[in-house]
């Protein structure tokens, strides 16, 4: 984190703590990471207020519960019950019971914690851990794991190169502070419930806005690259399934027949006794819509000969293969940021033959007609898509004569500039909601303010 965000983070935090009273007296806990804690509260070993439970199960029954990582939202200790996971099973699985809290024990997801409502069964990336009888109440023992100071000392823990995981046995090991009264726990737990329901209806308002911005976004899109600017043009038949006219002056294209639709390089290969360079390559979470997250940018081991052929290279339209569906097919315009940068298997490079259509077909995918396409022609799985170069080849692209592509460009750049500065101005509420969020839930649990009245 940067100093800039080290700062606007304490200032949330001071924020949340201003309107609410401290606890008339405070006592060094006698753990650097914890500092003060209210002074009758206690201290203990997590390992002796929750098991470790690694109840192995083999066979799931169809109707039972099944608890896989994307199921558990990251902070806000919700989940959600999937359908029709049993079809995802995997060889071994935990099981869990009702009130056990369930704690991700891979760095990034760390932050998946939750108190279970059910019966079932969940991944092993999972920790299942029961409180013991007499010690501390389940939902606020999750709210503590779920605190940024406890997960930060958990993430500096974790181990692995591939995907570093963390340990129960370091986990057990911590600290963890708590009123020995069960209802001075319930009061805080029944404190959070109260205020975070309101932050989260906010939240969730916002992100109501957000989705009619990108509605609104997508229809001036949609009907510029469809239908043109000139409401009087002569139409013809668009010859595309979810398009039914198009300017009668304009042609349709595969994308085969405009570019050249590139794979990218595959990760896990073993190399023997050839040369090899490790080079910066865009993944997946790199390719967001209408632009190139570089914040976090991971590297690949290639050999030297093929250097040149997964490199990119400016105006390269990057497009997902897959993942979630909102990633399916979703692009972005290669603008030679990081020189060489490669790019994986699954993120498609399209080499357009003239690079002045490289901003225009990253538009199209923008399109209605664009995310009808990639959806129908993927292979879906629960919750997932992709979709193989081959398909992607043959994609419709819109072509109106070049000066009028550029005309209708500036017309979607013009008319989305503001309700782009809505959707940021949203997006950046909502972060601000969620650090304060955050910022309550670890001044409650961590006894920086007293709420047994609030």
């Amino acid at each position: 984190m940067t100093q800039v965000r080290q700062r606007e983070a304490q200032r949330i935090f001071e924020a949340a703590v201003a309107r609410y009273q401290m606890y008339p007296e405070y006592r060094d806990s006698g753990v650097e990471w914890l500092g003060e804690i209210p002074a009758h509260w206690e201290t203990r070993r997590l390992k002796f207020l929750a098991n470790d439970i690694n109840q192995q199960r083999v066979e799931v029954d169809e109707n039972e519960v099944y608890l896989q990582l994307e199921n558990i939202e990251s902070w806000t200790g919700r989940y959600t019950i999937p359908e029709n996971a049993i079809s995802n099973f995997e060889s071994s699985v935990k099981a869990f019971q009702s009130e056990d809290v369930l704690f991700g024990k891979l760095r990034p997801y760390l932050a998946k914690v939750v108190v279970s409502r059910h019966y079932g069964v969940c991944v092993g990336e999972l920790l299942v851990l029961r409180v013991r009888e007499n010690t501390i109440l389940p939902k606020f023992l999750a709210l503590r794991l779920l605190t940024k100071e406890f997960i930060d000392v958990i993430d500096a823990s974790t181990y692995g190169a591939k995907m570093p995981r963390a340990n129960w046995g370091f986990i057990g090991n911590l600290e963890i502070p708590f009123p020995p009264d069960p209802d001075e726990q319930r009061a805080i737990t029944t404190f959070l419930d109260r205020q975070t329901a309101k932050i989260d209806a906010l939240i969730a308002k916002k992100r109501g806005l957000i989705a009619a911005l990108h509605e609104q976004r997508s229809a001036i899109i949609s009907h510029a690259v469809t239908k043109g600017l000139n409401p009087d043009a002569p139409m013809k038949d668009s010859g595309i399934e979810w398009v039914d006219s198009i300017p009668a002056h304009w042609q349709v294209q595969r994308l085969k027949f405009v570019s050249d639709v590139r794979s990218g390089v595959a990760k896990g290969r073993k190399f023997e006794g050839v040369k090899t360079v490790e080079l910066p390559y865009l993944r997946v979470a790199n390719v967001q819509t209408g632009h190139i997250d570089l914040s976090e940018v991971a590297e690949i081991e290639v050999t030297v000969s093929e250097i040149e052929r997964y490199s990119l290279k400016v105006g390269d339209v990057l497009m997902n293969e897959g993942g979630d569906y909102d990633k399916l097919g979703r692009g972005a315009v290669w603008q030679g940021q990081i020189e060489p940068c490669l790019h994986q298997n699954h993120v498609f490079a399209v080499r357009p033959y003239q690079q002045s259509l490289s901003l225009w077909i990253t538009t199209l995918t923008l399109a209605q007609y664009a995310r009808f396409y990639f959806m129908i022609n993927s292979k879906q799985s629960t919750n997932l898509a992709s979709i193989s170069s081959r398909n992607l080849s043959e994609f419709p692209v819109i072509m109106p004569p070049q000066s009028e592509r550029e005309q209708i460009l500036g017309y979607i750049e013009d008319e989305t500039r503001h309700i782009d500065r809505l959707t940021a101005k949203a997006e950046e509420t909502i972060e601000r909601l969620q650090e304060y969020r955050a910022a309550l839930i670890s001044a409650a649990v961590t006894g920086k303010i007293d709420v047994r009245t609030g």
